[in-house]
């Protein structure tokens, strides 16, 4: 019996020195605040009285030396000074303190001092800072059919936000023994007499929520998405268009030599005497003056005497020529002809020039 009073009274002690530590030190609240959007600090009502009463109050801020705080805002008999002019606002109606657009910077310990005479009354707040979750979504992992049940791995995730929690539930009451659990992942397994089953991810943290549902109507791959099917498909009919693509280069890149080196060949071994083009020769003759006593029987005029040329020397095609020549070139313009430098060369057009020989 004596043992159980001297524990009572332990307790009662314990409990006195947390009561008059906690007093000391000042009453404390947390406060949530969501990042990028305001947070408002707020005081009780018994804090408000005492600001009306007395006139004189603070709002200051921990730092990340311990030895140091940062004054905010002071007040004094209706009139406030913001040292943090376009961060914070201050409500002069309810004495709080709105922080306009909050950052991980701002997650730090609030005080709000009272000053009441000798004494101070002080009220703390903890201001506790989290990134919302964003959108999330449901990913198939795998599928099985087997023993006359399907069995779908899903994946729930959010890409952004802290602390984030997720689980799975449902609103039908039929399949919420298939679908409770606690984390990202669901290990779905049903009957193929279930035509339907619905299943919801909930993704949460301190500051916001999300709920995105998930169908099933069928263990098919339309109904599971498998993005193995698709992801093969594509591999399959990339590599066959990279290989047409190949096919077609290396016919191309074949065929143009076979036709370069034809070409080429045909131009090299073709002989001389089969050429057939004809090239026309022009040969001026030119009137000679008149002597007296020497009748002229030619026409006076100047004429243009037209021979065919087909790459044989001058004299064979003065031979074969229809039209008789009896005018003889000169020996100098022989010399310069193209016809007789190289048998190899294509006959080219030649312009002689020759006199008539005196009657």
């Amino acid at each position: 019996m004596k043992n159980i009073m001297g524990c009572r009274l332990c307790l009662w002690l314990l409990g006195s020195l947390s009561w008059f530590w906690g007093m000391g030190r000042g009453a404390r609240e947390t406060v949530l605040g969501t990042l990028g959007k305001a947070t408002i600090l707020q005081i009780p009502e018994e804090l408000q009285n005492l600001t009306l009463r007395f006139g004189e109050a603070v709002w200051k801020r921990d730092t990340e030396d311990p030895q140091r705080k940062l004054v905010l805002l002071k007040y004094s008999d209706g009139n406030h000074t913001n040292y943090m002019e376009g961060r914070t606002r201050f409500h002069q109606l309810d004495f709080s303190l709105e922080i306009l657009n909050t950052s991980r910077w701002d997650g730090q310990l609030y005080e709000y001092i009272v000053s009441k005479g000798p004494e101070e009354k002080v009220w703390q707040i903890q201001l506790e800072v989290y990134e919302p979750v964003s959108d999330p979504s449901i990913h198939i992992l795998s599928w099985a059919l087997a023993n006359n049940s399907c069995t779908i791995t899903l994946n729930c995730t959010a890409e952004r936000g802290d602390n984030i929690s997720y689980s799975w539930g449902s609103q039908d009451t039929n399949t919420l023994g298939f679908c409770s659990h606690n984390g990202s992942l669901l290990h779905l397994s049903y009957p193929l007499e279930n035509t339907s089953i619905s299943c919801s991810c909930t993704v949460s943290n301190a500051v916001s929520s999300w709920v995105v549902p998930f169908n099933s109507s069928e263990c098919s791959y339309e109904q599971g998405g498998s993005s193995r099917l698709r992801t093969e498909l594509v591999v399959v009919v990339v590599v066959v268009v990279s290989i047409i693509t190949v096919l077609v280069l290396i016919g191309v890149i074949t065929a143009t030599r076979s036709a370069t080196c034809t070409a080429h060949q045909q131009h090299s071994h073709s002989p001389l005497a089969e050429d057939n083009v004809v090239h026309t020769i022009y040969s001026q003759v030119q009137r000679v003056e008149k002597q007296k006593g020497v009748p002229i029987t030619e026409h006076p005029s100047c004429t243009t005497i037209y021979a065919a040329a087909t790459g044989l020397p001058p004299d064979t095609a003065l031979t074969h020529s229809r039209t008789p020549q009896p005018l003889t070139e000169p020996p100098s313009t022989k010399s310069h002809s193209p016809l007789l430098q190289s048998p190899d060369k294509e006959p080219t057009t030649v312009y002689a020039s020759v006199m008539m020989p005196m009657a």
